[in-house]
């Protein structure tokens, strides 16, 4: 005896429920396996009340087409159940503000075959240790997708603009990040990328294993003093930068002058100094990791020197 199919609302009514997770859009088979056939799924889009996105992705309305279910087709149509949202796709998915790509970024292993769809890059990767987050839309941890969207945009400024946004946000930890290095082995920008973990991770170390002096030898400037002790109408303070016989003094940024307080602390600092007639140049370390020449060139300007070649 064959078993009677649900009426057509009742159909409607649960494929909209399913796709409630995947904004409005659903994989044609998924709506096989909530009772309706091929013919059905076809009658649906020629009435108008779906559209078709793709081969196998079809979205539950007529109206413009919403970045999650673009995101859910992606995935669908690159390869169902092997490709995985990855990259800054990924990151904006798991709550990352201030980044835009007109792309979706999916990954698959690097022997998979599967087909060019519009709108959606696909990355083949080596290797894929615990990568998937275990989230509704099938995706790369946070930790993993940073150090591939670092790997994979087209410069490095926006190489480190990814990797402080996500700890910046709170989506991932500096150390976290340093461990998923250690086994995310992309290729692209590696020992610029271990050299921006370890500045975001730990200011006050990299600070230390930063030798400004031998920055200023490069450049053909004099080397400057460290440490430098002053005293203020606040007390005791340490200047990180100042050079003998100039006024001029650098203070060199590490991950903790943008925690808590700090930021406050160094303002007050700052002004402190300014008061005393110094000028204070502020130099971010994951900056000058990818603007180098942009700050000596200020540090010789306000040194009144000329920069070496």
């Amino acid at each position: 005896m064959t078993t009677p199919r649900p009426p057509r609302k009742a159909l409607r009514r649960a494929a909209r429920a399913a796709a409630e997770t995947s904004g409005g859009a659903l994989p044609r088979w998924r709506l096989l396996e909530l009772g309706f056939d091929h013919a059905a799924v076809q009658r649906e889009v020629d009435a108008e009340r779906w559209q078709a996105l793709g081969t196998h992705t079809v979205v539950l309305h007529t109206g413009p087409v919403g970045i999650e279910a673009r995101r859910h087709a992606a995935v669908w149509e690159v390869a169902a159940d092997v490709a995985l949202v990855d990259g800054g796709s990924a990151l904006q998915a798991a709550g990352l503000t201030g980044w835009s790509d007109d792309q979706i970024h999916v990954s698959v292993p690097r022997n998979a075959r599967c087909p060019k769809v519009d709108g959606v890059h696909v990355h083949r990767v080596a290797r894929r240790p615990h990568e998937a987050a275990g989230t509704t839309l099938p995706r790369t941890t946070v930790e993993v997708a940073a150090l591939r969207a670092a790997a994979w945009v087209r410069t490095d400024r926006q190489a480190a603009l990814v990797l402080c946004l996500v700890v910046q946000q709170r989506l991932t930890t500096g150390p976290r990040l340093q461990q998923a290095f250690r086994t995310v082995r992309n290729r692209g920008r590696r020992p610029l990328v271990r050299q921006l973990l370890r500045d975001i991770s730990d200011g006050a170390q990299s600070l230390g294993e930063l030798d400004f002096a031998q920055l200023c030898r490069r450049y053909g400037l004099p080397e400057p003093e460290r440490q430098v002790v002053r005293r203020t109408a606040r007390g005791r303070i340490y200047l990180d930068v100042r050079w003998a016989g100039s006024r001029l003094v650098v203070e060199i940024d590490g991950a903790g002058h943008r925690v808590g307080l700090a930021v406050t602390d160094d303002n007050l600092r700052q002004n402190d100094i300014a008061l005393g007639r110094d000028t204070v140049l502020r130099i971010d370390l994951v900056g000058l990791r990818i603007q180098e020449r942009l700050f000596m060139e200020q540090v010789a300007r306000g040194l009144a020197l000329p920069l070496a070649a």
